[in-house]
């Protein structure tokens, strides 16, 4: 890990949105969200959501739902489909409006990345994300920050395709550690900080082939490669070499 980890506080803004995909009506706004980012082995029977700033109090149910992350200028930017939902216990309503908590039952789907909810807050403040930023936290991280750039990437309706201008992409091994840290690497290497190229060998491919976007970078440049193999394993290493040359990429190791 590299730099300081971020510091998250409360998100302040209505970040989580609950959607009827049918109607398109929106049932729940808050600011955050309990027992939706877990372990699979400690789900919860309902996920919470606190803070609420509106509440659909006509619509009990929805038969498929979705549960939208957006951004402090009230932008989506990532996506889960929920499936059916319906409205369990209400907390108290403040002063100023605001619920404390609505707990919603029957969540066809949860987020397996627990760690994906502080990774979003992040991505949702009203900042740009920064070179190398997924460097700064944990490496036990690294695979829910890939989950939510690649989740990010397909909400805001890009393709898998390389959308820099660079012909020639450079990576770092010695940041690279684990199978994740290395596509947030090349993700960021060829389309900049928070981008996607890939998160496995075929997914890699599918960006390879794809028409839209700039196609392949012309040569991929692989920085201190050595410190990167051992980690990632021979096996692993091979293969996304030999997809890269598959469409004709030229790679360097040094």
């Amino acid at each position: 890990m590299t730099g300081k980890l971020p510091i998250m506080t409360e998100a302040g803004f209505p970040m989580y949105v609950v959607v009827d995909e049918e109607s398109g009506d929106t049932l729940v706004t808050a600011e955050e969200v309990a027992g939706f980012f877990v372990d699979p082995q400690e789900e919860l029977p309902e996920v919470a959501f606190l803070r609420v700033h509106d509440l659909n109090k006509s619509r009990r149910r929805a038969e498929d739902a979705a549960l939208e992350i957006v951004n402090r200028r009230g932008e989506r930017i990532g996506e889960y489909p929920v499936g059916r939902v319906v409205y369990g216990d209400m907390g108290a309503e403040s002063a100023d409006g605001k619920i404390s908590s609505v707990s919603i039952r029957h969540f066809d789907t949860r987020c397996e990345y627990p760690e994906a909810a502080e990774i979003w807050r992040r991505w949702a403040a009203d900042a740009a994300l920064e070179k190398g930023e997924w460097l700064r936290w944990p490496v036990s991280y690294q695979s829910s920050w890939l989950h939510v750039v690649q989740n990010s990437w397909f909400t805001s309706n890009r393709r898998a395709a390389r959308y820099g201008v660079d012909d020639v992409v450079y990576l770092d091994g010695s940041h690279i550690s684990t199978k994740s840290g290395f596509f947030c690497a090349l993700g960021e290497a060829v389309n900049g900080p928070g981008g996607y190229f890939g998160s496995n060998l075929d997914a890699v491919a599918d960006c390879m082939y794809s028409s839209f976007g700039e196609g392949p970078p012309a040569a991929i440049v692989w920085r201190n490669f050595q410190a990167s193999q051992e980690p990632l394993g021979h096996v692993f290493v091979d293969s996304i070499i030999d997809v890269m040359r598959e469409f004709s990429v030229d790679v360097t190791t040094c």
